[in-house]
């Protein structure tokens, strides 16, 4: 093994603890999915729940709030 490879996997084993250390942060929500957008009352789709547990809004009122706050 040469200088590279063992460079190599400490930065691999130092990715790999940096992403564990922020899932391990990462809030879990108190509510579940809304089925239906708090703003507009859009259907929210049912992949949107499953990947992010606790959404309120749909993707376009999201986005608004989002390019509201910046």
């Amino acid at each position: 093994m040469d200088v590279i490879d063992i460079a190599s996997e400490r930065e691999d084993a130092h990715r790999t603890a940096v992403i564990a250390a922020h899932l391990a942060q990462k809030k879990i929500p108190q509510r579940p999915s809304a089925e239906h957008c708090e703003d507009c009352g859009a259907d929210i789709p049912e992949a949107r729940r499953l990947i992010i547990p606790g959404v309120l809004l749909c993707v376009e009122c999201q986005e608004h709030q989002e390019r509201m706050r910046r």
